[in-house]
C-alpha cells in the first residue's frame, strides 16, 4: 500500500485484550534493569528455517507474519531501520518488503536496509515493497494516473513463474495503492497486469519479485500458496516450524539459559502464561514455582476453578495469594482507564515481590509475552507501532528484583501458543479458553471498580459464558463477555419505574486480536442473554450489542 490513503490507515492498533497477570510487570516507569532473555537469534538454530519481513509501517505487516507461519516457516518482523548485521542473525533464507504509507520518491521515504540485495538472498516486495525494489536498482515510480483500490483481476503472463505455479492465469487480488512502477529496472521484467497495472507483477527472472498486490490479506484467495511458493520455490524452505520442533528447540534453550538457577511465573488462569510454565517446567522442573495472585478482579469461581486446573494438569509448584483487598482499595476513586492499569500493576509488583523473597534466591521470571504484544508495543523492536494501551508483556521488573526473563512464547502467535499447549499435554478446556485480561474486570466496568459493581458485573458475565456454551459457541467466539457502563436509564418493572445501569455485550471473531470482527449471534441467543440478565442481576434494566469491529474500536472498552 502507497499513498495518502495508507497513511490515514497505518496506525496500528493494539491486542490489549489478551493480557497475563504478568504484564504488569512493567508498568511503572521504575521498571528498568532487567536483563533481557535470549531472543530466537541468540539461540542455536539447528534445522529452524527462517525469512524476515522487513516493516515499513503497513498495517497489513502482522498478516504477512502470520501467512508465513501457516505455512510452517519461521519469521520474524523488523523495522526497516534495523542494521542488516541483526536482521542476519535470525540466518534468513529470504526477506519479504512490507508495504507502507509512504511513496518512494518522497524525501526521506523509508528504504530497504543497506545489504538486502547484495545478499543475493530472495526478495519479495508487497506493493509499497515493490515499489522499493524498483526504485532502489534503477527503475521509475511515480503517481498514477488511476488509483487501485480493491479487488483486481490479475492476468497471468509468465506461466514459469515459481509464485505462480499451479495457480489460474487469473486471478482475483487485493489492490491498495495509488503510485505506479513507470519504468522497471534493468533485467526485470512484467510477470501480469491488471486493467490499471501494466506492471503489476515484476521479476528478475532469478530471486527478486514484486507484487503490486497484497497477497497476505483474505481478499486474495490464492494469496497464501503465492507466499507459499515464494517460500518453498523460490527460498527451498520445507516447512519445519512445527509445535514439536518449537517445543524441543525451547527447552533446550532454557535448559542452557538457566542451568541450576530458580524460576518463578507469574500464572493468571489463561493459555499464555499455562503454556509458558509448562514449557519451562518441562525443561527445569521443580526449579520453577508459580505464584497465582488473586486480584478481587476476576470472574465468578474463577480463584477457584483456576486454582484446581492448576494443580490437576500442571502438576507443579504452586503458591495461591488472595490480594483482592489490597487491590480494591487501591482502585478506590479511580476513573480513568490508564490510571487503573497503572494502579493494577504497581499493586501486582508488590504482591508479587513479596511472595518471591518468601522463596529465597530467585534468578529468573518466566512471561506469557506473545509476538502480537512485540509487534505493536513501542519498543525498540516495533518503532512503527502506536502505543494504545498500557498493558504489554515488553517491559521489566524493579532494578531490585534483578530478574532475568524468560519468555518463551515471544515469538509466536495466539493459535501457535494453542498448538504447543495441546502438544505439551494440556487439556482442551485450557489451551481454547477465551483471553481475559490482565486487569481483569476492572476495565470492564466503566467509571470507578467498587464491589458492589464487580458483583453486578459477575453476575451479567456468567449469564452470557452460560449462554455462550449452551449454544456451543464459545470455541467459534474470541472472546465474549459483559461490560458494565456508567450509563443508568429508566425502565420500568414490576409496574414500577426504574433507573438501572446499562449492561453492553460483546462479542468477537478473530485470529490473534490484532484485528477482530463482531460476532453475529443469533437473535434468539441475545434476547435470552438479555431477559436473564435483566430478570437476574439486581441494578440491571438495560442492555445492548457492541456491533464495532476492531479497528475503529479495540475489543475491551477500556
Amino acid at each position: 500500500m502507497s499513498g495518502a490513503k495508507e497513511k490515514a490507515a497505518s496506525h496500528r492498533v493494539s491486542t490489549s485484550d489478551d493480557v497475563e497477570v504478568s504484564t504488569y510487570l512493567e508498568i511503572a516507569k521504575e521498571m528498568q534493569g532487567v536483563q533481557a532473555a535470549p531472543k530466537p537469534e541468540e539461540i542455536p538454530h539447528g534445522a529452524r528455517e527462517a525469512v524476515a519481513i522487513i516493516d515499513f509501517g503497513s498495517q497489513y505487516s502482522h498478516l504477512i507474519a502470520r501467512r508465513v507461519r501457516e505455512c510452517n516457516v519461521y519469521c520474524e518482523l523488523f523495522h526497516y531501520d534495523t542494521p542488516l548485521e541483526k536482521i542476519m542473525s535470525i540466518q534468513p533464507r529470504g526477506f519479504i518488503l512490507s508495504g507502507g504509507p509512504a511513496s518512494v520518491y518522497e524525501k526521506n521515504a523509508p528504504l530497504t536496509p543497506v545489504g538486502i540485495y547484495e545478499s543475493h538472498l530472495p526478495v519479495l516486495g508487497i506493493c509499497y515493497g515493490m515499489q522499493l525494489i524498483t526504485h532502489q536498482l534503477g527503475g521509475t515510480v511515480a503517481p498514477g494516473a488511476r488509483h487501485e483500490y480493491g479487488q483486481a483481476v490479475l492476468h497471468l503472463n509468465d506461466d514459469k513463474s515459481p509464485l505462480f505455479l499451479d495457480l489460474e492465469e487469473s486471478l482475483t487480488v487485493w489492490m491498495s495503492h495509488g503510485d505506479e512502477i513507470m519504468e522497471m529496472p534493468t533485467g526485470f521484467r512484467s510477470s501480469a497486469s491488471t486493467e490499471n497495472s501494466p506492471n503489476a507483477v515484476i521479476s528478475d527472472g532469478l530471486k527478486i519479485f514484486g507484487l503490486q498486490f497484497h497477497p497476505e490479506v483474505v481478499h486474495t484467495p490464492q494469496g497464501k500458496q503465492i507466499i507459499r511458493n515464494f517460500l518453498y520455490n523460490v527460498c527451498g524452505c520445507r516447512g519445519t516450524w512445527t509445535p514439536g520442533n518449537f517445543i524441543q528447540e525451547s527447552i533446550a534453550a532454557i535448559k542452557g539459559q538457566v542451568g541450576n538457577g530458580k524460576v518463578i511465573c507469574a500464572l493468571s488462569g489463561g493459555v499464555d502464561s499455562a503454556v509458558a510454565a509448562k514449557l519451562v517446567h518441562a525443561a527445569i522442573g521443580d526449579q520453577l514455582t508459580c505464584i497465582f495472585v488473586n486480584n478481587g478482579l476476576l470472574r465468578r469461581e474463577e480463584p477457584e476453578r483456576a486454582l484446581e486446573t492448576f494443580r490437576k494438569n500442571l502438576q507443579m509448584n504452586v503458591v495461591y495469594v488472595d490480594a483482592s483487598d489490597l487491590f480494591l482499595d487501591n482502585l478506590k476513586g479511580v476513573i480513568d482507564p490508564e490510571q487503573k492499569r497503572k494502579n493494577i500493576g504497581r499493586e501486582f509488583i508488590k504482591v508479587f515481590e513479596s511472595e518471591a523473597t518468601k522463596l529465597g534466591k530467585i534468578d529468573f521470571l518466566t512471561q506469557g509475552t506473545l509476538y502480537p504484544d512485540v509487534i505493536e508495543s513501542a519498543t525498540p523492536e516495533t518503532k512503527a507501532a502506536a502505543k494504545i494501551k498500557t498493558h504489554h508483556n515488553v517491559g521489566g521488573l524493579p532494578s531490585r528484583m534483578a530478574l532475568t526473563l524468560i519468555e518463551p512464547l515471544r515469538y509466536l502467535f495466539k493459535d501457535e501458543v494453542r498448538n504447543v499447549g495441546l502438544e505439551l499435554g494440556l487439556p482442551e478446556d485450557m489451551v481454547w479458553r477465551q483471553p481475559f485480561p490482565g486487569p481483569g474486570l476492572a476495565i470492564r466496568i466503566i467509571g470507578e471498580v467498587t464491589r458492589e459493581r464487580l458483583d453486578i458485573l459477575r453476575g451479567a458475565d456468567w449469564i452470557v459464558m452460560n449462554e455462550i456454551k449452551k449454544a456451543k459457541l464459545y470455541r467459534q467466539m474470541w472472546q465474549t463477555f459483559a461490560i458494565l457502563t456508567d450509563l443508568r436509564s429508566v425502565g420500568v418493572m414490576g409496574d414500577g419505574r426504574t433507573y438501572g445501569y446499562l449492561v453492553a455485550l460483546r462479542a468477537v471473531t478473530s485470529q490473534d486480536a490484532m484485528t477482530a470482527d463482531w460476532a453475529r449471534l443469533p437473535y434468539n441467543l441475545l434476547a435470552t442473554i438479555s431477559n436473564r440478565i435483566v430478570n437476574e442481576v439486581a441494578g440491571v434494566n438495560r442492555v445492548v450489542y457492541d456491533i464495532t469491529s476492531k479497528p475503529p474500536s479495540t475489543i475491551e472498552w477500556e
